[in-house]
């Protein structure tokens, strides 16, 4: 990626739904140069696709969590997949130190946020889990293009 696919995409970053012609302005190349690099950076990977935001407050996600697994030896795949296919789950990382995994999910209450502990984590092959309640976010964001 060159400079002006960086400015291309943060462009984007900051509205997604910003059209070809006002990157090209504000980028300052031709149309046909956004809409050929966007085509490519889609085609690459580098933009895997649009999405919305969500305020996860507002959104009725009241409650986050970050929760440390130890997994069965040969089992940390089969594991993530299965909790990762839960709804309230946005993040699952094979990780080093005293875990296996970390899982990053949220609930709309106290009640959900149980159902996902007994019935998600607790499946065969989970060894043992740390749950830590959310209380502030200070940041949460997708990571930004870097300089």
């Amino acid at each position: 990626m060159d400079d002006v696919d960086k400015k291309i995409l943060r462009v984007l970053e900051a509205d997604a739904r910003t059209s070809l012609r006002k990157i090209a302005e504000e980028v300052g190349v031709a149309l046909g140069t956004v809409s050929n690099r966007v085509r490519r950076m889609e085609h690459l990977g580098v933009i895997r696709g649009y999405t919305v935001l969500l305020d996860p407050d507002k959104a009725g996600w009241g409650l986050s969590v970050v929760i440390g697994l130890r997994i069965e030896k040969g089992r940390l795949i089969e594991i993530q997949e299965k909790i990762a296919k839960d709804n309230r789950v946005y993040g699952v990382y094979d990780v080093t130190g005293d875990h296996d995994s970390m899982v990053l999910a949220r609930g709309k209450d106290r009640d959900d946020l149980d159902d996902l502990i007994k019935n998600v984590l607790s499946m065969s092959g989970i060894e043992r889990s740390v749950t830590h309640l959310v209380l502030n976010s200070v940041k949460e964001m997708p990571p930004s293009i870097p300089e």
